[in-house]
């Protein structure tokens, strides 16, 4: 059997294009999470960019400062975990059937 290296890497870099537009297609997707029971949410692109930041009225408390930057904080990163499963989705769908090669860096 013989092994065609040279279709290998045509394989591998179309790969890498296809990924390429993936990462780009990512970047317009969003995804929302909340936290404190949809008091506080937020969206963030597949980019990992926070770009939109609700707070509920009822939060708004000097008082509780500290419970309202907790709220922020929950949902803020569970809305970048539900974006990086998002784009691992996407990338294994590419990556999928590839073989395992030792030292191949595809830059996922």
């Amino acid at each position: 059997m013989k092994f065609d290296i040279g279709g290998m890497l045509e394989q591998v870099q179309k790969m890498q294009s296809e990924m390429e537009t993936v990462k780009e297609g990512l970047k317009q997707r969003v995804v929302t999470a909340e936290s404190g029971a949809g008091m506080v949410t937020a969206t963030v692109t597949g980019a990992n960019q926070l770009v939109e930041l609700k707070i509920s009225k009822e939060l708004i408390n000097p008082e509780e400062i500290q419970m309202l930057e907790d709220l922020v904080i929950a949902a803020v990163n569970k809305a970048l975990q539900e974006a990086q499963e998002m784009i691992n989705q996407e990338m294994n769908k590419l990556t999928g059937m590839l073989p395992n090669i030792p030292g191949l860096n595809l830059n996922l």
